[in-house]
């Protein structure tokens, strides 16, 4: 039975952690395997596999913070395997698991004790120069915005068909419910409950007075191009890591994705209770 293991490599806790859950797993009769590089920096290089080859492991455990688990989320791509965050980060907001007693909750999930959060993602797909340029998946946020320069951008959003804001801007943010508690809350967007299929709509640092943030319903599709050629220096990033942007985005359009993801969780806490301890500090 495979376990795949997701480390931060520049966490020297979770680089710990995953050397002991190789041993335990591998005394267990388990067969535990990282990504290549991760475990060429972790010391197990004879763990290591090909994304490709990876297949379809009985359980994910992302050992480290939030961005931790996107990576586990991306490593996967589409592959319906279930994820266990084990919090060694510093905010852990999407964490199963307490990092405390890492060794008993991942052998609590493989025995099927974790209560199982489906949460939507998001497609983005992305035209550059009249063609479609890449497919790309995010459970978080896609960005469309200003990247290394400074000068800000123009752009205009669509909600099926429909132009809602044509505008000077750092960017918009289109969010999962998920992902409103990430990038979209720092710019100023709603907190949503990942019980909500929708997505969230943020402009980030719009300069105007009149454009707010809007929950869209989950049939909905954004449309994000750049009018302007004048003002159409924008990126796209996903779920922090920003995409190449070599040519000039031509649209981006963007909509809840077929595929889901399957987070454990452990700890006995629902949303709202994670949210008071993480962000409410009462």
């Amino acid at each position: 039975m495979r376990v795949l293991l997701v480390p931060n490599p520049a966490n020297d806790r979770s680089v710990s952690a995953t050397r002991q859950l190789v041993s335990l797993l591998e005394a267990r009769g388990y067969e535990p395997v990282l990504a290549a590089d991760d475990a060429a920096a972790c010391g197990f290089p004879a763990r290591g596999v090909s994304r490709a080859d990876i297949g379809v492991p009985e359980l994910v455990v992302a050992l480290g913070g939030d961005g931790t688990i996107l990576k586990a989320v991306h490593v996967l791509g589409d592959t319906d395997a279930p994820i266990l965050g084990v919090n060694l980060g510093r905010l852990g907001f999407l964490s199963g698991a307490d990092g405390a007693e890492f060794e008993d909750a991942v052998l609590s999930a493989l025995a099927g004790e974790a209560r199982v959060e489906r949460r939507d993602t998001l497609e983005a797909l992305v035209d550059v120069g009249g063609r479609q340029a890449g497919s790309y998946h995010a459970l978080n946020e896609v960005f469309i915005g200003r990247g290394g320069g400074s000068r800000v951008v123009e752009l205009e959003v669509r909600v099926n068909g429909v132009r809602l804001w044509r505008f000077l801007c750092d960017g918009v943010i289109v969010a999962t419910p998920t992902g409103s508690t990430a990038y979209a809350l720092s710019a100023g967007g709603p907190i949503v409950s990942p019980e909500v299929r929708g997505i969230v709509l943020v402009p980030v640092a719009p300069h105007g007075v009149s454009t707010r943030p809007v929950v869209l319903g989950p049939s909905d599709v954004v449309e994000i191009s750049c009018p302007n050629p004048a003002r159409a220096e924008a990126c796209i990033t996903i779920d922090g890591d920003q995409v190449p942007c070599r040519r000039t985005l031509d649209t981006v359009r963007v909509h809840i994705g077929d595929h889901d993801v399957r987070l454990l969780k452990l700890d006995g806490r629902g949303f709202f209770e994670v949210l008071q301890d993480k962000f409410m500090g009462v």
